[in-house]
């Protein structure tokens, strides 16, 4: 009992499918087990099925192949196979293949100081009226602010980790002390350290947020900003703002409708009106 099988990958790696088989010649080989997985290979987080049942079927015979598919892909660079139950009249012993292709993304990391990353929608008329934002972050901080939207009327939209939970707000005015009313709280422990996927969009009346699989949705006529501005952090402030409220930790894959904004910012976009400002730095973000 105890032991494991861990898999190095080399870097981040999209995993969808494992296979496993028994030792060549033997009566060694499991009959369960289960799967962890890891982009430091101290920080691990078990793999469940969409039924939340964690463990995985294993092999009856020595040369069987087992192979399962994963029903969401993971992406980790280490992964970590843990026996459960074996073949009673051998010893634990398998071979082990894992299926994927490389992962790239881009990521920002934020220290907490006040840094943000500016996106200016260009002015005009608008060709859709779905909007959506999607990002993956993670953090070992509870609180602070992912994102703040402003459209027209003083309204705006704030996404903000509060102990460990995502609130998302609607305030009538431009100050974080401006009145507020919270449209939608979901998940739980996100200050976790592990990559945690969230997605706002709003289509008509309807504004619905995702957090990893779970999506609240919520009718709300006011929130139709015709003119976004979306900015991370300091709200727009073009000074350093130290505050318990401001982020500390990693965004990847920042999209608004599409566009990758922190791959603009990276690439200095003036075009796209992407600004970065202060301490902001695009890294991979490992730690």
């Amino acid at each position: 009992m105890y032991q494991w099988l861990e898999v190095d990958l080399g870097g981040r790696t999209q995993i969808t499918a494992v296979a496993t088989q028994g030792r060549y010649g033997s009566s060694d080989w499991l009959t369960a087990y289960l799967l962890m997985f890891s982009d430091t290979g101290h920080n691990w987080k078990q793999y469940r099925q969409e039924d939340s049942i964690g463990a995985f079927p294993g092999n009856s015979n020595a040369d069987s192949v087992v192979q399962y598919k994963l029903q969401q892909p993971v992406i980790a660079r280490f992964l970590r196979l843990i026996p459960l139950d074996w073949n009673p009249s051998g010893r634990i012993g398998l071979r082990l293949e894992t299926y994927g292709c490389p992962y790239t993304s881009d990521v920002a990391s934020f220290d907490g100081s006040g840094g943000g990353l500016l996106y200016r929608l260009s002015r005009g008329p608008r060709q859709t009226s779905r909007e959506i934002i999607s990002l993956k972050f993670k953090t070992l901080r509870n609180s602070g602010i992912l994102l703040h939207v402003e459209g027209q009327g003083g309204l705006s939209l704030t996404l903000e980790l509060e102990r460990g939970k995502l609130l998302l707000l609607l305030r009538q005015g431009r100050s974080l002390t401006s009145e507020t009313q919270r449209l939608v709280s979901l998940g739980s422990l996100l200050d976790d350290q592990h990559w945690h996927h969230v997605a706002v969009e709003q289509l008509s009346a309807h504004l619905n947020l995702t957090v990893d699989k779970n999506t609240h949705i919520h009718t709300c006529v006011s929130c139709n900003p015709s003119n976004f501005v979306g900015t991370l952090h300091n709200l727009g402030s073009h000074k350093p703002v130290v505050s318990k409220r401001n982020f500390h930790g990693c965004l990847e894959n920042l999209f608004y409708n599409g566009l990758n904004l922190i791959d603009l910012a990276k690439h200095n976009d003036h075009q796209a009106t992407v600004m970065v400002t202060y301490n902001i730095f695009i890294l991979m973000c490992v730690g």
